[in-house]
């Protein structure tokens, strides 16, 4: 069982930068493949970025260059570091854990309970 915490949201606007970070507990964190997830209103839960085991990385082509995600399996960590924020930006920020491949759907087996970010223009 994994148990996921994120913090580090709120209100910025456009062009600035926020870093969330996602706490996991658990003993074997660097066994599990670790993702970012958004919601938008009235939208359906898409793909951020993703970390592997290894520590390779994948990006939605709508962050890519802007968002970085970075895991410290130490302290049980994955950041998603944000830069240049766009309103379209704005949404609730998930964290996300499974074992095996890196995916780009939602079929992730540990969620958080998110947390909001919110981009004014």
């Amino acid at each position: 069982q994994v148990q996921l915490v994120e913090s580090g949201g709120g209100l910025v606007q456009a062009g600035g930068s926020l870093r969330l970070s996602c706490a996991a507990s658990g003993r074997t964190f660097s066994t599990y493949t670790m993702a970012w997830f958004r919601q938008a209103p009235g939208k359906e839960r898409e793909f951020v970025a993703g970390i592997g085991t290894s520590g390779s990385t994948r990006y939605a082509d709508s962050v890519k260059g802007r968002l970085t995600i970075s895991r410290d399996n130490a302290k049980n960590t994955v950041d998603l570091q944000m830069n240049s924020l766009k309103p379209d930006d704005t949404g609730v920020y998930y964290c996300a854990a499974k074992l095996g491949a890196l995916i780009y759907n939602n079929r992730y087996t540990y969620w958080g309970q998110g947390t909001q970010v919110t981009v004014s223009s």
